[in-house]
């Protein structure tokens, strides 16, 4: 049931823009404003957005963080996503392209998931240095006038500015010191609970599956985050949520059923405990 969540196609992104073009399977567009889309969501495209000047606010599952000109965002599509603003004035320079148009003539169809910063919520985000912002400028000039051919090759153009763009990207996480790096148990732990959710819910069982006692996983998660490993668990089971509420072909209870709660009732209470509000409230605001 997890393949009908709905996620924003590569049309509905369009539709958020004036000038927006009108290829299929990819775009580029160069706007004064973000779409501010606050409620969480998946995309079937990858994003490489540029932020030129001015801030925004993203939240990539369960990570907020503001982004400061100059900046390069990266998102693949299976992110939760959402964005709120934070400076009245910004530009931004942001490509959407779906995987199957970037790995046409690709051998390698694994190529893309192998840059962790597209999935990795800690890898999101690059600030660029003088001598970077000035390249990348460079690069989306040049992506930019490569939609202005016309030309057969137009597609294979825009695909290899692409591949610069993503090299040009990783070379950066290579050279560069990782400031996000925290507690390794932490970053365990997250990284267990992004898969294990939905079945696992105890802190015990997180406790085991990392062989340490459920006492110091909370002592751990707790100094590093400001969170307890409950929360924590609460709150991605509760994002899950948002996004599936937000598919109205779904059922409350098939919901519920997806999520692995014994009853409709128990994940209405659990959801109101969390949100404050019923599910069915939470789908009417936002559906």
């Amino acid at each position: 049931m997890k393949n009908k969540i709905t996620t924003y196609s590569l049309e509905h992104h369009k539709s958020l823009f004036a000038n927006a073009d009108s290829n299929t399977d990819y775009f580029y567009i160069q706007a004064q404003d973000h779409p501010y889309i606050s409620e969480p969501y998946r995309a079937e495209s990858y994003a490489i957005e540029f932020l030129r000047k001015g801030s925004i606010v993203m939240q990539s599952k369960l990570k907020k963080v503001i982004i400061h000109a100059p900046a390069i965002l990266t998102l693949g599509p299976s992110v939760i996503r959402s964005f709120t603003k934070y400076s009245d004035e910004i530009l931004i320079d942001i490509i959407f392209f779906k995987p199957q148009f970037f790995l046409h003539n690709q051998a390698n169809i694994f190529f893309l998931s192998q840059y962790e910063f597209f999935e990795n919520s800690e890898m999101h985000v690059f600030n660029l240095n003088k001598k970077n912002k000035i390249k990348f400028e460079q690069i989306f000039s040049l992506l930019r006038q490569s939609l202005d051919n016309n030309s057969t090759h137009q597609p294979s153009i825009f695909r290899g500015y692409l591949y610069i763009l993503i090299y040009e990207l990783d070379f950066i996480k290579q050279i560069s010191p990782d400031d996000s790096a925290q507690n390794p148990l932490f970053e365990k732990f997250k990284e267990l609970l992004s898969k294990e959710f939905i079945n696992k819910r105890s802190v015990q069982y997180y406790a085991d599956e990392l062989n340490v006692t459920r006492k110091y996983l909370s002592e751990v998660i707790k100094n590093n985050s400001g969170k307890t490993a409950s929360e924590w668990i609460d709150d991605i089971v509760v994002l899950e949520a948002k996004v599936l509420l937000q598919n109205k072909d779904l059922t409350i209870s098939q919901i519920s059923d997806t999520l692995n709660f014994p009853n409709q009732s128990g994940f209405g209470r659990f959801f109101k405990k969390c949100e404050g509000i019923s599910p069915l409230e939470y789908r009417k605001k936002n559906v």
